[in-house]
């Protein structure tokens, strides 16, 4: 499959670039960026050219892999579904829900496949976790993803200083606790130190969960983990650091499978609208100090 990268960010050059250069059924064809220069840039670094104008690229390509802010990503993952191309896409897809819900509909109206890169739902670890948690009858779950961006390439990006953990890592935190309790219904939320938030999330299956997010505290805190528990115990998952090129090559290859098979991927645009609709609702909780009911 022909591939462009839209984006040529840190994350677009290091994760979608490099691991679609190097991938053995995967051809990247070209990068796009906002700044000619720095497309070129990236582009010259695997040997392939840089995009002023996306339509040129999207025309040489299958699907498109994009690592852009949010708000940049939507619009345009729209206008590559409208031309018929498959999106491999960076969480969150939008940052509002009627964004998330554009890019679903385009997507559905072009019959083209997606996949949204919640890195860990692409490890054999978060696998094996998840089929356990389907054989037990959960009660509940937490999930706590404590880190500091200062002085790490994301340290400086503007939509992350804007929004927060709760935007950046809060739907990671969802892509593992959704799958295993079932769709949220209500989101309650209070504010910590920095960007810290604290979510109660409330199940259609009735089950609650809990979740902890922060990019502000201290190096010696930094770390994550997340369980669920039921009638087999504590099953719990440590998410394994520096695994995204690895995650992202199979990302590529169930998208791939999707386009080729015409299934629906588990975390396609469809799951990952259903995200954004419940960090907006979590980012309403926030304002009002009120427990808000996650839209359908």
């Amino acid at each position: 499959m022909r591939f462009g990268v839209l984006g040529t960010g840190f994350w677009a050059e290091e994760i979608h670039a490099s691991a679609l250069a190097a991938h053995p059924d995967a051809e990247l064809v070209g990068v796009w960026g906002r700044d000619l220069t720095k497309a070129k840039a990236v582009g010259a670094t695997f040997d392939v050219p840089g995009f002023a104008d996306v339509d040129e690229l999207l025309a040489q390509v299958d699907a498109v892999s994009i690592a852009l802010p949010p708000d940049v990503q939507a619009p345009l993952a729209v206008r590559a579904a409208e031309a018929g191309k498959h999106l491999l896409l960076e969480k969150p897809i939008a940052l509002d829900v009627p964004g998330a819900d554009r890019v679903v509909d385009a997507v559905r109206a072009a019959g083209v496949a997606s996949v949204v890169f919640f890195t860990f739902r692409f490890r054999p670890a978060t696998a094996t976790w998840l089929e356990q948690a389907a054989r037990t009858t959960l009660a509940g779950g937490h999930g706590s993803w404590l880190s500091s961006l200062a002085g790490t390439p994301f340290g400086s990006s503007p939509w992350r200083q804007e929004h927060g953990a709760l935007w950046d890592i809060g739907p990671h935190a969802l892509s593992l606790l959704v799958p295993a309790l079932g769709p949220v219904a209500t989101v309650q939320a209070g504010a910590g130190l920095g960007d810290t938030v604290h979510l109660v999330l409330g199940h259609e299956s009735g089950t609650a969960s809990t979740v902890t997010l922060s990019h502000t505290v201290a190096p010696m805190s930094v770390g994550n983990e997340f369980f669920v528990h039921g009638d087999a115990g504590r099953l719990v998952l440590l998410p394994e650091d520096r695994v995204a090129p690895e995650a992202f090559a199979v990302a590529v290859d169930e998208l791939t499978q999707a386009a080729v098979a015409g299934g629906i991927h588990p975390c396609d645009v469809g799951f990952g609208r259903d995200v954004v609709a419940v960090l907006a609702a979590a980012q309403r909780a926030l304002s009002s100090g009120c427990r808000e009911t996650v839209g359908g």
